[in-house]
């Protein structure tokens, strides 16, 4: 009761709530699911192929997150104006789109005959309906969550320690990699972890743009939405494993903030 003098005791009450709120669903998924057959559930083809798939590219998504995000969300931290603003309002939508609406913005773009597809395509470069589709729609969702995270980190972060060490000879690229990043590690890895579990749950941009292709784009999502009435067992069973994947990669990147704080 530490924090008691620092807000108001009504706020225990949507607080209650909302804890309610969120875990009364999530328990109901846990105490449904088919404990005594899960085995058997995810030894099936369609489980393996699913699980495979979602986890191969959301292993990939991430990795791109992580490449591009990363200087992304510094380049937007340490510049202003107008241009900052339209590049943040960009990075931005992403998050707030409706995800069959992204994966309809994909498919325009980078589809057969999309305004960049379509010359990818004569070139003999398909992507629209292929694995590399996964991994492009899981991208595109996921990430704004790196990107936005760790911008507001890095802005509170400051810049002493950066023209601390630019002062004393370092390159702004060994700065980058010796005194920015590891500052921001937390927050990086907190933000790397939202990117995960959004490119983990992905479900409307990967329809629209990668179709449902068992093994090729048919990621734990789709195969939860096509079971979830011929095969209600193997869809909790599915659901279940995605949960605790997501709790599981969010718990450690919290765990790793705390730590490097």
């Amino acid at each position: 009761m530490t924090g008691a003098a620092t807000f108001p005791r009504w706020a225990w009450v949507p607080f209650g709530l909302t804890l309610v709120l969120l875990a009364v669903p999530l328990t109901a998924l846990v105490v449904r699911a088919p404990w005594g057959r899960m085995g058997e559930l995810l030894l099936s083809d369609r489980a393996r192929d699913a699980l495979a798939l979602s986890l191969g590219t959301c292993a990939a998504t991430t990795v791109i997150v992580l490449v591009l995000g990363v200087p992304t969300a510094l380049v937007l931290a340490r510049s202003s104006g107008r241009w900052a603003a339209v590049a943040r309002t960009l990075v931005t939508v992403p998050m707030v789109l409706p995800p069959v609406v992204a994966g309809l913005a994909l498919l325009t773009a980078l589809g057969r005959r999309g305004l960049v597809g379509s010359t990818l395509s004569a070139l003999g470069i398909e992507i629209g309906f292929t694995t590399a589709a996964v991994v492009v729609a899981q991208t595109f969702v996921a990430l704004p969550f790196l990107v936005v995270s760790l911008e507001g980190a890095l802005r509170s972060a400051g810049t002493s320690y950066e023209r601390a060490a630019a002062r004393l000879g370092a390159s702004p690229s060994h700065v980058f990699r010796r005194v920015t990043v590891p500052l921001a590690l937390p927050a990086v890895a907190s933000g790397t972890a939202l990117a995960f579990a959004r490119a983990l749950g992905e479900f409307g941009a990967t329809l629209t743009f990668a179709g449902s292709l068992q093994g090729v784009t048919r990621t734990v999502p789709l195969e939860i939405y096509l079971l979830r009435e011929s095969d209600t067992e193997l869809a909790l069973a599915l659901a279940v494993v995605l949960l605790g994947v997501a709790a599981g990669i969010v718990f450690l990147a919290v765990r790793v903030g705390r730590r490097r704080a």
